[in-house]
């Protein structure tokens, strides 16, 4: 499957690709943000790569870290081929000022609550997202829990939509 995917990606999209990184035996194709949304339109739609699966988004704040001159945020697609059994990354690079990268909604609907969480703790917007709100924080909480320059407190925010309601009883 490395070999399907790397010719897939020399022959589609080799200007796309920024470079190709292997951890662990796992495989890791780093696009240009821009390119994103067509990169996995084609995935998506190649009946011989069979990537119908998109397993998770998340994203790594690099501030401070070496790998910040390349972008400080890195966004992580986990990709998944049913028929190949076969797990692989698509990865972008954004930088600090405005983080912004194409919606997946439309190729994957687990996207949604995927990006959600990623633009709640990260700061990250997805363009094209039917519904970019918090899902994880107050909507009172200003800043990006998971960034690397978000204060640490002690103290827990409070949830306020529902204080007022008794809690329900499980039976």
């Amino acid at each position: 499957m490395q070999d399907k995917l790397r010719e897939f990606f020399k022959t589609r999209f080799a200007e796309a690709v920024v470079k190709e990184d292997t951890f662990r035996d796992q495989l890791s194709f780093y696009v240009r943000p821009d390119a994103l949304l067509d990169v996995c339109q084609a995935l998506r739609h190649d009946a011989e790569l069979d990537v119908r699966f998109l397993s998770d988004i998340t994203a790594v704040d690099w501030l401070g870290h070496r790998r910040e001159s390349e972008g400080r945020f890195e966004v992580i697609y986990n990709l998944y081929s049913l028929g190949h059994r076969y797990r692989f990354f698509v990865k972008v690079l954004l930088p600090a000022e405005n983080p912004t990268v194409a919606s997946l909604c439309d190729l994957w609907p687990s996207a949604n609550w995927l990006e959600r969480e990623v633009f709640d703790l990260m700061g990250v917007r997805f363009a094209g997202h039917p519904d970019l709100t918090k899902i994880l924080t107050p909507d009172e909480l200003e800043g990006h829990p998971l960034r690397r320059d978000y204060p640490l407190t002690w103290e827990q925010p409070a949830f306020s939509w529902n204080k007022d309601e008794p809690p329900e009883v499980i039976k």
